[in-house]
């Protein structure tokens, strides 16, 4: 008896199937997870769906525990799609290194979270 299967890789989906998958995955994850794969997904990830507004907020307690991910972050992800960044939610223990990480011209919110006053004047002064 043969067996009729099918393979297929995640390059061989057209990419309005890639954005229909995407959307329902955190963008944290989608960006850290397919930056630098290959060309094509750097292209798709780059879509404002998952570059617009940032969430560091819920990442910071659980994912950050690792310095790895974070720093990959602030080297690599970031700088490389700071131009499409519009919201940012952070906290105050990432706040000084995710806004150094690059410059965000097109930054139009920021809402900081467990941040005190004094923190802030020496975060933006």
């Amino acid at each position: 008896m043969l067996c009729s299967c099918s393979c297929f890789e995640l390059n061989d989906l057209i990419d309005e199937i890639l954005l229909l998958i995407f959307e329902k995955l955190d963008n944290l994850d989608i960006l850290y997870s397919l930056h630098g794969v290959n060309k094509r997904l750097n292209n798709i990830i780059r879509d404002p769906l998952f570059t617009n507004s940032l969430n560091f907020v819920k990442w910071s307690s659980k994912k950050f525990s690792s310095n790895v991910i974070f720093n990959r972050y602030c080297l690599q992800i970031l700088p490389d799609i700071s131009m499409k960044i519009k919201w940012f939610y952070i906290e105050s223990s990432s706040a000084k290194h995710i806004l150094r990480a690059a410059d965000y011209p097109n930054l139009y919110g920021l809402a900081l979270y467990n941040m005190k006053v004094k923190t802030a004047r020496r975060l933006f002064t």
